[in-house]
């Protein structure tokens, strides 16, 4: 089959995004960084900012037991579906909550780490006071509609900046291509991960309201870049905005300017959250959603700095221990591959 040659969707449509270097902390490119917006999934960035200080001050470990409780199992999806009283281990949990993005998991981990949800949830708020995170504020820890929950990209570049700064050892999590249970394999929702030179993270997440959101990272000859994209349109939009910002930034020659610290707040939108439901989950918008994949569902992707990956996933274990309560998942499910569409990218000459 030739090749399609197609135009790469615009970058100047009024989303929030930006672009930093996370040693220096220089802000590359930035639009609408500071309109309020609901974060979705990318609450999970904090959740696992919030998790790994617990470990580095011992007051838990890697191979602690994280027990399913009946809230934490009756999470919307996403989810893993394991019944009240599964467990596994936090290494684990971890890698499904930032693979996965399994709100069911999320919960857990809050009350296995906080003694309590709404405990966690405080230290969550914070923790993001501490870093500065002045125009964000957490309700839960996996990022599901409600009242008073928002963020920026400016955050949450901040918020991605300090994960890569104060745990370097644990920035596999975000890298990896996918997750085995021991049952069904996972693929990581970022599209970025084994298909853009140097991509290493970090989430994505996406309800109605906020579109389909994502922050990734990429490291090339020793130097790290994050960006945020906020607000696109589908799966596929937000990887090609993140991979040509992420091209851009690690492209650029680092210098002085403007850094995360010093970027003083400005637009519109700062008083109230942004919704854009109407936009992202109209019938119209489901249609031309489903006309960006191929024949075969697969998602097209427009970037020229996203090639195809030519291989399945590379997954690692993150299952129940042994003898835990099993999935509530149906049998038929067993040793089958999530369905998450791989990409086509449609290279722009």
């Amino acid at each position: 089959m030739g090749l399609v040659l197609t135009a790469l969707p615009s970058l100047t449509e009024a989303n929030p995004r930006i672009v930093v270097e996370v040693n220096s902390g220089r802000v590359i490119e930035h639009e609408d960084a500071f309109r309020k917006w609901y974060p979705a999934s990318l609450a999970k960035l904090m959740t696992a900012y919030t998790t790994f200080r617990a470990v580095r001050s011992g007051q838990i470990s890697l191979e602690s037991i994280v027990t399913m409780s009946k809230k934490a199992a009756d999470q919307p999806a996403s989810k893993m579906y394991f019944k009240p009283g599964a467990q596994l281990t936090l290494d684990s949990a971890l890698k499904l909550l930032l693979v996965k993005s399994a709100n069911d998991i999320a919960v857990a981990i809050a009350e296995t780490v906080g003694g309590s949800l709404d405990n966690f949830v405080s230290q969550m708020n914070s923790n993001a006071a501490q870093l500065g995170m002045s125009s964000s504020h957490f309700v839960n820890p996996n990022g599901l509609p409600g009242a008073g929950q928002y963020t920026t990209a400016r955050d949450l570049a901040v918020l991605a900046v300090a994960i890569r700064r104060e745990f370097p050892e644990y920035a596999g999590y975000f890298s990896l291509e996918g997750v085995n249970t021991g049952k069904r394999t996972y693929p990581n929702y970022n599209l970025l991960i084994g298909r853009f030179d140097g991509a290493d993270g970090m989430k994505t997440g996406f309800i109605c309201a906020s579109g389909f959101n994502q922050v990734s990272s990429a490291t090339r000859n020793g130097r790290t870049v994050v960006s945020v994209v906020l607000g696109a349109d589908s799966l596929g939009a937000r990887a090609d905005v993140s991979a040509d910002l992420l091209q851009k930034a690690l492209t650029t020659r680092s210098g002085a300017g403007v850094t995360l610290e010093t970027l003083a707040p400005y637009g519109d939108g700062r008083d109230q959250v942004t919704d854009i439901s109407s936009d992202i989950c109209s019938q119209t918008a489901r249609k031309e959603r489903s006309e960006g994949r191929d024949e075969e569902g697969r998602m097209k992707l427009f970037s020229p700095y996203i090639r195809e990956m030519d291989r399945p996933p590379r997954a690692v274990f993150a299952g129940l221990l042994p003898g835990g309560e099993v999935s509530a998942q149906p049998a038929s499910a067993s040793n089958t591959v999530a369905n998450v569409p791989i990409p086509i990218p449609r290279p722009n000459f």
